[in-house]
């Protein structure tokens, strides 16, 4: 089984934070995206990775220490890490040929701006499985149209009229990738785009006319980190699902001075809370220092000052400092201070 990973993308909705770190390496309750939705994919397929293929960006912006880190979350998983590179930002389609030269046999497909939390079975009889959620409110979302026999039989992007409540959330499974490959070459060679893009749905929709079987693969918890709001959300309900499987959040060598942590946290290395109040929802990343503050459902990054605060929902970046009585400020492009 192989995982084909794009992420060359910028993001430019979680600016600022994506502005010095790609949106899939920002940590969520301590860990990156990526790595999380790695290794949960992983956990749900439950049969050896032979081989995941990451595919970045520019390499001014994805460069060695993103290589090494993603080499590294590949041999933890006991399988080989094959890097790409997209050289134009031409879709998720183009991105995914990128990698033609992995593209064969079993693979998932995943999109590592989300996080899920699932427990199924991959439906043996499916040529290919597009996972979902179901949702209050489809229209807003691109959704499966399903015969008699729970097929998927078409996408339909933010439908009008009702099709059906279940969203795409950008991570799919096939069961030899050669023919999504072979179906996105034809997509290229026609010149097939949307708003200037290759898109994966493309190729299916091709695969589709095959009469290739297309089943759902239901997740639990989709959680998305597409912004500032929602991955700060997704960051206190990952700590909450963590929390109550057992795992330790709070590192050893956190210092605490006259401070108070209410759970779910995740506490990072060498982290010094001085008179504060820490969490619920809160994940502090390593060497950051906390100082007359009160803290809660926030996502503070590594090495990071704060002073006189009382903060919630606010995410703050690596290397960032925060007095909460400024009088005197330099931030630069897309800071938000409200």
């Amino acid at each position: 089984m192989k995982i084909i990973v794009p992420m060359a993308g910028r993001g430019s909705r979680l600016r600022p934070h994506t502005l010095t770190v790609p949106k899939p390496l920002i940590p969520v309750a301590g860990k990156p995206i990526v790595h999380r939705l790695v290794e949960d994919i992983a956990k749900v397929l439950d049969q050896p990775i032979d081989e995941i293929a990451f595919i970045l960006g520019d390499p001014a912006f994805f460069g060695d220490d993103i290589v090494e880190s993603l080499k590294g979350l590949a041999k933890s998983l006991n399988a080989k890490a094959s890097i790409y590179r997209q050289d134009q930002p031409l879709g998720t389609g183009h991105a995914i040929i990128s990698a033609k030269e992995s593209l064969s046999g079993p693979a998932v497909v995943a999109y590592a701006d989300t996080l899920i939390k699932a427990d199924f079975k991959l439906d043996k009889d499916a040529d290919a499985v597009i996972w979902t959620k179901k949702v209050a409110n489809p229209e807003a979302f691109g959704v499966v149209n399903l015969n008699e026999k729970n097929e998927i039989i078409e996408l339909v992007e933010k439908p009008i009229e009702f099709v059906s409540d279940q969203a795409v959330i950008g991570i799919y499974y096939f069961k030899d990738i050669a023919v999504l490959k072979e179906k996105l070459e034809e997509v290229l060679n026609e010149n097939l785009m949307h708003g200037g893009e290759y898109q994966i749905n493309d190729g299916i929709k091709k695969m589709m006319a095959e009469d290739r079987i297309f089943k759902t693969g239901t997740v639990d918890e989709w959680m998305d980190c597409g912004n500032k709001n929602v991955t700060v959300e997704t960051n206190g309900r990952m700590l909450n699902f963590l929390h109550q499987d057992g795992e330790k959040l709070i590192s050893d060598s956190v210092k605490i001075t006259n401070s108070e942590i209410t759970e779910p946290c995740y506490i990072g290395e060498n982290v010094e809370l001085v008179n504060a109040k820490i969490g619920p929802n809160v994940s502090v990343g390593d060497g950051t220092k906390i100082t007359d503050a009160e803290v809660k459902n926030s996502l503070i990054q590594t090495f990071a000052e704060v002073r006189n605060a009382k903060l919630d929902n606010a995410m703050i970046g690596n290397f960032a400092k925060f007095d909460g009585n400024f009088t005197q400020i330099s931030i630069g492009d897309y800071s938000t201070l409200e």
